[in-house]
């Protein structure tokens, strides 16, 4: 069982980090390239998953860790208590200036995730949720929304990493937007799982997340009262790479 003050805790580690976040500088002469073309990483990246892992596992020693900035640890979530963190998601916004990135942090237990916050210094809004006990958003409760898909808007992002998913992603963008109200794009894929369980929007898709993309955000969004899964509707797991949606109650998944 979860220590009664760990997510307080947690949320002031974050708060601290956002605010690293809120103070760069320079950040174009901090960037470095990683695998797959676009795919960058810059100094703040690492700084940001640095202290939250120093400070994660004082809270919690007995946790291993998985971060975007680690991948070659290749972490066994399966038992026991792990955390699962993405330092700054939506890192081209970041490198930019967009102002659309945040800090997402999951704790899982036995491979499945119990609690979850994310934050957007740029909005200041936190959000989080532990498992059995609903979702927030700076201290109010959050709900999906009661719209259907000819009410919704859409969410998705385009695999940007996988380029040979890009049109596919599209035609599945056009499915939904066609039904659907309108169709939005953010960079971030946990701020769009935020959005879904606020009931901003009704639906999100993406053809390939890591498990640090969206675990404290699936979370967030089951919590609430929405879905998550793959394109099929298969329940989500957390030990690699796959298909994510998330969607209020009553919007169903197109065949």
């Amino acid at each position: 069982m979860l220590k009664e003050n760990l997510l307080p805790e947690i949320l002031a580690i974050v708060h601290e980090c956002g605010d690293i976040m809120l103070r760069a500088t320079d950040i174009d002469r901090k960037i470095h390239q990683k695998e797959g073309k676009g795919n960058f990483v810059t100094d703040y990246d690492s700084r940001v998953q640095k202290v939250l892992k120093t400070r994660l596992l004082a809270l919690m020693p007995e946790a291993v860790f998985l971060g975007e900035e680690d991948q070659m640890d290749h972490t066994d979530i399966s038992q026991g208590y792990a955390f699962i963190v993405d330092p700054i998601d939506g890192t081209a916004n970041f490198i930019r200036g967009y102002h659309a990135s945040c800090i997402s942090v999951a704790l899982a237990e036995n491979g499945y995730p119990v609690l979850g916050v994310i934050y957007n210094p740029y909005q200041k809004e936190t959000y989080y949720a532990e498992k059995g006990k609903g979702a927030y958003c700076n201290g109010e409760r959050i709900q999906t929304s009661e719209r259907t898909l000819e009410e919704g808007l859409i969410l998705f992002g385009v695999a940007p990493y996988n380029k040979e998913l890009m049109q596919k992603s599209f035609e599945i963008a056009y499915r939904y937007v066609s039904r659907g109200e309108d169709l939005r794009r953010s960079g971030s894929a946990a701020i769009d799982l935020c959005m879904v369980a606020s009931g901003r929007a009704e639906f999100f898709f993406e053809m390939v997340l890591s498990p640090w993309d969206y675990a404290a955000g699936a979370l967030l969004v089951e919590e609430a009262g929405g879905f998550t899964g793959d394109l099929e509707g298969r329940p989500l797991t957390y030990d690699r790479k796959q298909t994510v949606t998330a969607r209020a109650p009553k919007v169903e998944l197109l065949k």
